[in-house]
């Protein structure tokens, strides 16, 4: 093995992937990030970095720019994702036991504007050839040798499995649900009464001044016997909720609607959401069920403040990084086959800072943790937090996504998703915004709404 990282991208047919990137999601250990038909899919693993703690974003950052600085590049495509790409999963807190990543691929296929491209990406001397691409491109998606992979016959079966920490399921069922193949469900960290009781004891603090918003998270586990598989999930989220990032990095999986930050050389875009409506709400509505959210989301005090917070959160911490920025002056409904949500985009033209134009690691830095994953402060909310949750987050609502050589990249918050913890064994999460005026039993409700689509992604109703 050399010391010398290289790289070689080549455009492909794209005629001949008429499904886009979902039709490669054919191995459990694949890493994803795909919306609609477009975005980039990687198979293999040459390098990896791990980090723990407050300076989790900085040490990653420094390392991938350090490995990208002498990379040999050859790139006849030139878009944002060719070259050298990293995916990565970062913890939501500082204190947090598990452990952020990058994960450097073999392979790489991308999708953009109706573009695709091949990048192989390796340490070794042998040349690198478009043919040598294509072959291991085949090799990948044949199945290979790799502990848990899968073929898409094999998915099809439902005898794909996953790698990942040991099961740790017990506890009593939290509630009858129409179960798959005998899965079942069972409490996490806290039962629903004690979380109720968390975000009661939540709004007591908030209506003492001490903190404007708090985020509380719960977690279930699902153990389906017939084993988990990893990609027919994936592909699953990514048919159903197209409006989403769908996301696979390390047994992390889940579709966001919430985009953290994208950049594009000097442009950073931002998706903020708070305000959540369940569409099961407007059954027996009179009217049209948007007409039914834009009246509860948009008309309702406590959901524009909510959302005020993690607008006015996510646009202070921008601010130093950008030259100008511009947001909705009012929210969108964001219609979701599960929720609504008040949604607002945001944009900025990024300044340079010490001659540079910052990374995306630089800005997920400065950006995390939002108000819309944490509260606000978020040194109090954060204490809170961690008093009231009795759950170590892990990388739930965490930064994951990808970047590339020039600090381009696509950052969700790693929500509606899970953690694959064994073969046969799911750990689930959802939160909610708290704020004075929040009810215990509307925003457990909630929680279950949030945990729809990962459950019917794993053939479970609710």
């Amino acid at each position: 093995m050399t010391s010398t990282f290289r790289t070689l991208t080549v455009p492909l047919d794209g005629q001949q992937f008429g499904g886009g990137l979902p039709s490669f999601l054919v191995r459990d250990d694949v890493l994803c990030w795909t919306r609609r038909e477009a975005g980039l899919v990687g198979f293999g693993e040459i390098a990896r970095f791990t980090a723990t703690g407050p300076e989790r974003f900085l040490e990653a950052d420094i390392w991938w720019r350090h490995l990208v600085l002498e990379a040999e590049i050859s790139d006849s495509v030139g878009l944002p994702g060719t070259g050298p790409v990293a995916f990565g999963s970062f913890a939501f807190s500082k204190t947090s036991a598990h452990e952020s990543r990058l994960i450097v691929p073999a392979i790489v296929v991308g999708v953009r504007d109706g573009q695709v491209w091949l990048t192989q990406l390796t340490f070794d001397d042998g040349p690198l050839t478009r043919e040598g691409a294509l072959a291991a491109l085949d090799h990948w998606l044949g199945g290979g040798s790799a502990a848990g992979s899968t073929t898409a016959a094999a998915d099809a079966a439902g005898d794909g499995t996953s790698g990942g920490l040991p099961a740790r399921a017990g506890g009593a069922v939290v509630r009858p649900l129409p179960l798959a193949a005998g899965a079942t469900l069972h409490t996490g960290s806290l039962n629903e009464e004690d979380w109720k009781a968390a975000v009661a004891a939540g709004v007591a603090e908030i209506r003492t001044g001490a903190l404007e918003k708090l985020v509380l998270a719960r977690d279930i586990v699902a153990t389906v016997p017939t084993g988990v598989n990893a990609a027919k999930v994936l592909r699953e989220l990514a048919g159903r909720y197209r409006e989403c990032w769908t996301y696979g990095v390390d047994g992390l999986v889940g579709a966001t609607p919430e985009m953290l930050i994208q950049v594009e050389g000097r442009t950073a875009q931002a998706r903020v959401l708070a305000g959540t409506l369940d569409r099961r709400d407007a059954h027996g509505e009179d009217g049209l069920p948007m007409d039914y959210a834009t009246r509860v989301l948009a008309g309702s005090e406590k959901q524009r403040h909510e959302h005020e917070i993690a607008i006015q959160s996510l646009t202070t911490q921008l601010a130093p990084f950008s030259e100008a920025m511009n947001a909705h002056d009012e929210p969108f409904i964001l219609e979701l086959p599960n929720v609504w949500h008040l949604a607002s985009d945001v944009k900025a033209e990024l300044a340079e800072v010490e001659g540079h134009v910052p990374t995306c690691l630089a800005l997920i830095n400065a950006l995390h943790p939002t108000a819309a994953v944490c509260g606000t402060p978020t040194q109090v909310a954060g204490a809170l937090i961690r008093k009231l949750e009795h759950l170590d987050r892990g990388p739930y609502a965490g930064p994951v996504g990808w970047l590339d050589a020039a600090g381009n990249g696509e950052w969700g918050i790693a929500l509606r998703g899970a953690v694959i913890e064994g073969p046969d064994t799911v750990r689930l999460y959802a939160g909610c915004g708290i704020v004075d005026g929040s009810q215990p039993e509307a925003e457990l409700a909630e929680t279950w709404a949030k945990f729809r689509p990962m459950l019917e992604s794993l053939g479970i109703k609710n």
